[in-house]
């Protein structure tokens, strides 16, 4: 009886021993994340990362790369023992491919996350908030090529060729008028028509009467006056009519938001999703490479517009203003930006976890406020 007694307190010892352990082994993480996470804090690991110059998110050094994108990605690094080889690349397009090809295993620049690139790779927790935006050149767009085309357009090169042929056909009748009652007047043709077209074109033009010995008395007189009302006639037409077509080419290629895009060429950075966005709203587009690329093309008329990230945007405008661009109309497209990471990295929750605590700490909008300034 006793032995009975004893051997059921130690079954019901053994039996809780074995519950404890269970539920100690429970409540620890798995051995994976485990030795991931003891990894990444307690040893020194060397990855390789893409960058893409997208200023002032990433921008080149004679030491290497700095910018916002940069210094976050190293405070977070440090803090878990990461050291980064930087690989650059041309294009964002070139740099996600990279990221899921693994040729890279991570992706630092100003990336969007979004669903169709999530179909491919991982990214961490967003880091800062962003959306698409437009900029335009403030340089004249109304070229002597423009004005021709515009006159044209609208008919007034035809009446300008008559009046060019009223001109020529008054030269001609006062060349002869001259060579018959003026002895004084130049008998050569050349010599002869020169005069004559100089005081046709000084009334036409100036409004003013030539010069000139009246040969004819009252009647010549009368003919001066209506000559002159004519070329009157001559310079306003000339000038409200160019002046007109200038003013509608001028609010013709005048861009102030998504609206005026249609019918337009909109240049877009290669593989981003202001490239997307122009696909899905079905406008016509040129590719660039690089933002400095984009302006070019700008302001040499390739394209009539850039859209692109309004960070990016504004931080050009910014601090190159002898470009002559401007950013127009409001932000659209909002977007989140994150690093991007291959979708069976270990990288993901150590980085999630210091970019929350970056944000919590207010390093990443002190990081903001020294590229972009205060919030207004």
């Amino acid at each position: 009886m006793r032995f009975a007694t004893l051997a059921g307190i130690a079954a019901v010892v053994v039996a809780a021993l074995t519950g404890s352990a269970a539920l100690a082994q429970d409540a620890a993480p798995p051995p994976a994340e485990q030795s991931a996470d003891a990894e990444t804090n307690d040893s020194v690991r060397t990855i390789k990362a893409g960058v893409h110059i997208d200023p002032p998110f990433v921008m080149k050094t004679d030491d290497g790369y700095t910018g916002m994108a940069i210094e976050l990605w190293n405070t977070i690094a440090e803090a878990r023992n990461i050291e980064t080889e930087l690989v650059e690349f041309d294009t964002i397009r070139e740099l996600v491919g990279a990221v899921r090809d693994g040729e890279v295993d991570a992706a630092i620049t100003a990336i969007t996350i979004t669903e169709a690139r999530a179909q491919f790779i991982d990214f961490t927790h967003p880091w800062f908030d962003g959306g698409l935006q437009i900029m335009v050149s403030e340089e004249p767009r109304t070229s002597f090529e423009n004005v021709v085309g515009g006159l044209a357009d609208t008919g007034h090169l035809q009446a300008f060729a008559w009046i060019g042929a009223v001109i020529l056909a008054a030269t001609l009748l006062l060349t002869l008028f001259d060579r018959r009652f003026d002895p004084n007047f130049p008998r050569r043709w050349r010599d002869g028509m020169a005069d004559s077209f100089y005081s046709v074109m000084t009334v036409a033009v100036s409004n003013r009467p030539p010069s000139r010995k009246n040969l004819f008395g009252w009647a010549g007189r009368i003919l001066s006056a209506f000559w002159l009302i004519f070329g009157l006639a001559v310079v306003a037409y000339v000038t409200s009519s160019v002046t007109s077509v200038m003013t509608t080419l001028s609010l013709t290629n005048q861009i102030n938001g998504i609206s005026d895009l249609p019918g337009k060429t909109v240049g877009v950075l290669d593989g981003s999703t202001a490239e997307d966005f122009v696909i899905a709203e079905g406008l016509q587009r040129v590719e660039f490479s690089n933002i400095d690329q984009g302006v070019n093309m700008l302001a040499e008329g390739e394209i009539d517009a850039i859209v692109g990230d309004a960070p990016i945007l504004d931080y050009y405008v910014h601090t190159r203003p002898e470009h002559n661009v401007a950013v127009v109309g409001e932000m659209f497209a909002p977007e989140k930006y994150g690093f991007g990471i291959g979708q069976t990295s270990q990288l993901r929750r150590p980085l999630t976890v210091e970019l929350i605590g970056a944000d919590e700490s207010g390093l990443i909008e002190e990081l903001r406020t020294k590229y972009f300034g205060a919030r207004q």
